[in-house]
């Protein structure tokens, strides 16, 4: 990737100045991949309003899609759900991905703003749908379906965007950072669900509580109320979210922040064709997609894995908030520092990926203790699980900057849709197993220890390279 003499064509500025205002054309060196280089980027303040606008986004799609789990229980008496159809209603995220091609061209061809404004509308759909209160049971149980199958639709772009977003508006210097806060936000609203389920929403009456932080136990019908409240609540956080997205979130700065984001990027089509027959790429994307996809369907029916450990439905969706929380605080804190200190991904990765192996075979054998006789009290769990939060987790924006470094000039969008879209198979499949042998779950404890060890492998013989921090930092020089 050294730098070469440009043509004169090659020498046109990317952006070109008013007449009204002339300045003089900056020198320019073009790439061997033939990209244009341009001598005079800005960043603007306004972009904090962007991040901003898109993490609360994700935030209210991740929680809407686990709303359901955290308090199965007493969705299971107030609705007539089963154990199945509690797996059916998070298992609606991953299958809103069959479509992901359509929204990573839609990305690509008309920018963010048009891709995240139909997100922000599928999400609103949802959401009404869901919560139109109809006394025919049946009827209310399909509509229920129906909002989390829309929401679902709109998981795509919220989660596979923000490297395209943090590219496109965020300095070199700050990427990672932004990438860490627009694709964990999602996640973070995951974990609220764990907690405003169960302080909202009593438990049935035949449950048995403790906890201050817990809504009590109550009635059918007060269970359906708060539920209601819950759904409407949402609806109206998502409603002040798409105006917002409607009045003001343009596609890209006036100028571009970089030197990468002003370069031209590879077709649909032939990104597509380079991602696939990219070994490495596929290595690092299994690496990623097995791990995270196995863990996203653990944790959205966390409650059944920690009933057999006799841990109650306010316990564990505690549980899986700090372990999201964890996860979160550190992956944008490894983000930054990330940011500091370059071409260090794989070397985080792995570090990652050791300790989500050790602490997930710590979690699984502690939940096996009539068999291991190793002490099992509600504090090793509690470690145990928001360690495994905390490591695989906080591992995600890491991924994404190593993605989108091993395959440049590739689209960010395209890139990132590619890797969502495998992990949420992995899920999809994980929970469509959950619905024909939900009695007893502990296998899903051994299918996350194995994720873990198989990213693991995957990591330590992979290549990594870093072809756009090399133009960012030295040809931009």
């Amino acid at each position: 990737m050294g730098a070469v003499s440009s043509t004169e064509a090659e020498s046109e500025p990317l952006l070109v100045p008013s007449l009204a205002e002339p300045r003089p054309v900056l020198p320019t060196i073009t790439t061997t991949t033939q990209h244009p280089v341009v001598g005079h980027s800005r960043v603007y303040k306004r972009r904090w309003l962007v991040l901003t606008l898109f993490s609360l986004l994700g935030f209210m799609q991740g929680m809407v899609w686990n709303f359901w789990g955290p308090i199965q229980n007493s969705a299971v008496h107030a609705f007539g759900f089963t154990k199945p159809d509690i797996a059916v209603l998070v298992l609606w995220g991953p299958v809103g991905f069959v479509p992901w091609l359509l929204f990573m061209w839609l990305m690509d061809k008309r920018g963010l703003r048009a891709s995240l404004l139909l997100a922000a509308l599928l999400m609103l759909m949802g959401s009404v749908v869901r919560s139109v209160p109809v006394s025919d049971e049946p009827l209310r149980r399909w509509m229920i379906h129906g909002g989390q199958f829309l929401n679902g639709l709109g998981g795509p772009t919220i989660m596979s965007a923000g490297p395209y977003l943090s590219t496109t508006w965020f300095a070199p210097d700050q990427r990672a950072t932004a990438t860490a806060v627009a694709s964990l936000f999602c996640y973070l609203g995951g974990a609220a669900s764990f907690v405003v389920g169960p302080m909202v929403v009593p438990a049935p009456n035949s449950t048995q509580l403790k906890g201050f932080w817990a809504a009590g136990v109550g009635s059918d019908s007060l269970i359906r109320d708060r539920i209601q409240l819950v759904m409407y609540g949402e609806l109206g956080a998502i409603a002040v979210l798409f105006a917002a997205v409607l009045l003001y979130f343009p596609s890209r700065p006036p100028r571009p922040p970089s030197v990468a984001a002003a370069s031209q990027r590879l077709s649909y089509r032939s990104s597509i064709c380079r991602l696939l027959s990219n070994v490495r790429f596929l290595m690092i994307a299994l690496a990623y997609a097995v791990p995270t996809g196995v863990i996203a369907g653990w944790s959205g029916v966390l409650d059944m894995v920690l009933t057999p450990a006799k841990v109650s439905q306010v316990d564990a969706g505690w549980i899986g908030f700090w372990s999201v929380v964890g996860g979160c605080v550190f992956g944008i804190a490894m983000a930054k520092f990330a940011d500091s200190i370059r071409g260090m991904l794989k070397l985080i990765l792995v570090l990652m990926l050791a300790g989500a192996s050790l602490a997930s075979t710590w979690f699984t054998l502690t939940c096996l203790s009539q068999y291991t006789h190793l002490p099992s009290t509600a504090a090793i769990l509690y470690t145990s699980c928001i360690l495994i939060g905390i490591f695989i987790n906080s591992s995600v924006p890491i991924f994404f900057e190593l993605f989108i470094e091993t395959v440049y000039p590739v689209p960010e969008g395209i890139t990132c849709g590619v890797v969502t879209f495998l992990g949420n198979l992995v899920t999809g499949l994980l929970l469509f197993f959950l619905t024909f042998y939900c009695t007893e779950v502990s296998w899903l404890n051994w299918c996350l220890i194995g994720s873990c060890l198989f990213s693991l492998v995957l990591l330590l013989f992979f290549r990594e390279t870093y072809d756009r921090l090399y133009l960012d930092v030295f040809v931009s020089v």
